[in-house]
């Protein structure tokens, strides 16, 4: 018996041994894989660290050449393509679309990037005139009684008018409003881009004036026309929204909404984009805003003569002689909700200022500056030759008509 128990307490102490020498295997085990995964975490974490400074590198460098380009002002220009064979004295050039509408009193036609034709057209015209809104384009023959309809593709639709052409106006879905002279009154109708009339309208001298311009909503909804009569011995404009949708087939003469401006004129009005448009005035300019029935919304008044003005959808632009003699011109640019955007003096002695692919274009004869939309000097120089026009057709892309030829150039 006492053998028996010997025998249990030696095996017990064993299995005792093995327990611990277990439970120590098992510490160490434990201790090793908290090491390695001490190690990993460790590895993430330098990974990590790694992946974001090559990122913030990434942002600095991008952030960087972005600031280099929007402040980056050229000093050359560099021709990519020339054509020579073109009758620079009696076309004209317009853009359209990223592509150049050219026109002329024996047709048109519109050519690309590459200044290859994408499509022409003939007609008979003595005075050509042109308006576009994006892909579509309207010619008249001013004085004339001959309108052509355009889009990207070619011709829409051709029209007749009973009366001689004073402005013609199209929209972006190619509705076009054309104001003509009836002799005693002055007639503004309205025509789908197949050159089927719409509606006309009979004005007056004195009810409600002379139209001094017209544009159309981007949808064809809305007409703006700007009138100027005398009241008394004051000069008055008014300014009459014309609904031809379902909200101004009740209203008298479908205007839903008119702002009469006593002592102002105002010689040009524009839609910016979508229900935004601007009454450009020789104090300044209105704003309105609205889809069926334009509000007027926000008045921006000066005390200088205004010389030039310019726009497109995001930019209300003008230009005043400069009181000081260190500056001859100060230009303002104003955002489509009428905020003060930037305000730049300059010396350019320019014949023509204008909006081209966000860019405020100014040239001569010889000397050409282009601005962003920011107010950061692009390009300032002179082109050899006499320059006609300047477009913005792609980043960094003109199109320029000289004298000698029309040129695709690029600023370096």
């Amino acid at each position: 018996m006492a053998d028996f128990f010997r025998k249990l307490r030696k095996k017990l102490r064993r299995r005792k041994l093995l327990a611990e020498k277990a439970r120590l295997e098992g510490k160490n085990t434990g201790s090793r894989a908290s090491v390695h995964l001490g190690h990993l975490s460790r590895r993430n974490r330098e990974r990590l660290q790694r992946i974001l400074t090559i990122s913030s590198i990434v942002i600095l460098v991008i952030l960087a050449l972005y600031l280099f380009i929007e402040k980056r002002t050229y000093n050359d220009y560099r021709i990519l393509e020339i054509s020579e064979q073109e009758d620079i004295v009696s076309t004209k050039y317009v853009e359209m679309d990223g592509k150049i509408l050219r026109y002329s009193p024996d047709g048109a036609s519109l050519v690309d990037k590459k200044l290859e034709t994408v499509w022409s057209d003939i007609y008979e015209m003595q005075n050509p005139v042109a308006d576009v809104n994006d892909a579509m384009a309207v010619i008249a023959d001013k004085d004339g009684t001959s309108i052509e309809i355009y889009d990207k593709n070619g011709s829409l639709g051709s029209i007749t008018t009973s009366y001689n052409i004073i402005k013609a106006r199209i929209s972006g879905n190619g509705l076009v409003a054309v104001i003509m002279d009836g002799g005693d009154a002055t007639w503004i109708n309205f025509y789908a881009s197949d050159g089927s009339l719409i509606a006309e309208n009979q004005t007056k001298i004195d009810d409600p004036g002379f139209p001094l311009d017209v544009t159309i909503s981007p949808n064809g909804v809305i007409m703006m026309v700007a009138y100027q009569f005398v009241d008394g011995s004051e000069t008055t404009s008014y300014v009459a929204f014309y609904n031809f949708g379902d909200v101004g087939q009740n209203e008298d003469d479908r205007i839903v909404s008119g702002y009469t401006y006593e002592g102002v004129v105002v010689p040009q009005v524009q839609y910016l984009g979508g229900n935004t448009s601007v009454a450009i005035r020789d104090d300044g300019f209105t704003i309105y805003r609205g889809k069926q029935i334009p509000e007027e919304v926000k008045t921006v008044q000066v005390d200088k003569e205004i010389v030039s003005t310019f726009y497109d959808e995001n930019t209300i632009g003008l230009v005043f002689k400069n009181d000081g003699e260190e500056y001859l011109y100060t230009m303002e640019a104003y955002s489509a909700d009428g905020k003060l955007k930037f305000r730049e003096d300059f010396n350019i002695p320019y014949t023509t200022v204008r909006m081209s692919g966000g860019n405020i274009m100014m040239y001569n004869s010889s000397q050409v500056t282009v601005f962003d939309g920011k107010g950061n000097e692009k390009y300032s120089g002179t082109l050899n030759g006499t320059v006609n026009d300047l477009f913005k057709i792609g980043w960094n892309k003109y199109v320029l008509v000289l004298d000698s030829g029309v040129s695709v150039i690029k600023f370096v």
